[in-house]
């Protein structure tokens, strides 16, 4: 497939934008492995929590079987935890250092980077690697929390009214520090900034990422907001970027847009890792777009995932303001620009493109390819996982990581495919009741000039 920057009916791989919001799948061949059923008439059940008896359609011998909408929420949000813990030992560290300190690429759960890790800076006191998760679960499971009191489309004022309460005020088991602390002992500086935006400085809620470093910050929790959105790629990349408008601005905030909108794109039934691309590419604004862009055309052309990593670095190094040495970014990095992109979206997207959306393969793609490779195997792994469902994920990864970080992986996912079929519900009935005011309104014969005297 081709991914151009002209977005003009008849262009390969870009939909006509007076199209459907949503990729005909119909013209797409899915990647999706097979899973065989049992006997005749026998429901399959990918593996994660128990489904309720209308989540699960029995499918006839040999055929494959489409994930619901609970295995997909549960395989984005396992999937975006497992990536989580396996890039975090490595996080920061170039590809070369990752595999003189293993002996070769990360295939697994690994320990920390340095032996005396609890003192060893830049990453000290936290205990990265053995299967814990870090900020990024930690914000994603927050956000999740956040839907769940909410029950609705959530806006940049529920971050002001719901998240920052839930960082300051609720102590939680932070697996880093492996102790019970309030989240905002955890969080990065750039998430910090919420709290001194939202809780001390009573900014307005939609503009108060406005000053912060634009990073992924924002983006690396946003896979909730696809999953609320599931098949409706417009809806999830603007409640995305309401919602990071207390968080990020520019590129930050473009790149939280975007990757909602993806995770919302990979639930479309018959998805693949193409389709999910071109509706990232379709909504993608400025620097953001052309960094997916180039990064996904390097990665159509990898033959061997292994190396990978190289030839996604050499085509995001353009639009990327950090530089050549992640732990020393250059005078220009983290500014607000309409050139430049963060790293983390296009190379995760282009991981999931050079993996076929296979999950082991994307993510430990992710994970060695360095850097912030924490937040790219977060991203990446959301996706593969939205895509073929919580059984893509290896369980002897998820069920060693949930008993490392004390982390019940799978309720957030269950929880949050409940609290999004009351959404779809309300959506419909407001659609119906515009439909209706329009119909209304429509019908009402229009005041001609002669009319009007």
């Amino acid at each position: 497939m081709t991914y151009t920057s002209e977005r003009t009916p008849g262009v390969p791989g870009v939909p006509d934008p007076q199209a459907t919001q949503v990729l005909p799948v119909t013209a797409l061949k899915p990647t999706v492995t097979p899973v065989l059923s049992g006997p005749p008439g026998t429901p399959v059940t990918p593996s994660g929590p128990p489904l309720t008896p209308d989540a699960v359609t029995p499918a006839p011998p040999g055929r494959p079987v489409t994930p619901s909408l609970e295995d997909r929420a549960v395989g984005a949000l396992v999937g975006a935890a497992v990536g989580d813990a396996l890039g975090g030992p490595v996080e920061g560290r170039t590809p070369e250092e990752i595999v003189r300190r293993h002996g070769g690429p990360v295939e697994g759960i690994v320990g920390p980077f340095h032996d005396d890790w609890r003192t060893a800076r830049p990453l000290a006191p936290y205990h990265k690697g053995d299967g814990h998760v870090t900020d990024d679960t930690l914000m994603t499971h927050a956000l999740v929390r956040v839907y769940e009191s909410v029950r609705d489309h959530l806006d940049a004022y529920d971050i002001a009214d719901h998240l920052v309460p839930d960082l300051i005020g609720t102590p939680r088991w932070i697996p880093e520090l492996e102790a019970e602390a309030l989240p905002l002992q955890r969080i990065f500086l750039a998430e910090k900034w919420i709290v001194a935006r939202l809780h001390y400085g009573h900014a307005d809620p939609r503009e108060a990422g406005v000053g912060n470093i634009v990073n992924c910050g924002a983006a690396m929790y946003m896979a909730p907001v696809g999953v609320v959105n599931a098949g409706n790629p417009d809806r999830a990349y603007a409640e995305a970027l309401d919602i990071a408008g207390a968080h990020q601005s520019s590129y930050g905030r473009e790149a939280a847009g975007v990757f909602a909108a993806a995770v919302a794109a990979a639930f479309v039934p018959e998805a693949t890792p193409s389709s999910v691309v071109v509706q990232a590419l379709r909504l993608a604004k400025d620097g953001t777009r052309a960094a997916i862009e180039a990064v996904c055309e390097a990665a159509a052309a990898v033959d061997d995932p292994a190396s990978a990593g190289v030839a996604l670095r050499a085509a995001v190094a353009p639009f990327d303001t950090v530089g050549p040495d992640y732990r020393n970014p250059s005078l220009g990095a983290r500014r607000p620009s309409r050139l430049h992109s963060v790293e983390e979206l296009p190379i995760a997207l282009g991981m999931l493109l050079v993996g076929r959306g296979d999950y082991r393969t994307t993510v430990l793609g992710s994970v060695n390819y360095g850097r912030d490779c924490d937040s790219i195997a977060t991203m990446s792994g959301a996706l593969a996982g939205a895509l073929r469902g919580a059984s893509a994920v290896p369980d002897e990864w998820s069920r060693e990581i949930a008993r490392a970080s004390r982390l019940d992986l799978q309720a957030p996912g269950a929880a949050l495919a409940t609290v999004a079929r009351e959404i779809f519900t309300r959506d419909r009935a407001r659609a119906r009741t515009h439909e209706q005011a329009f119909t209304a309104i429509s019908a009402i014969p229009a005041m001609t000039e002669a009319g009007a005297r």
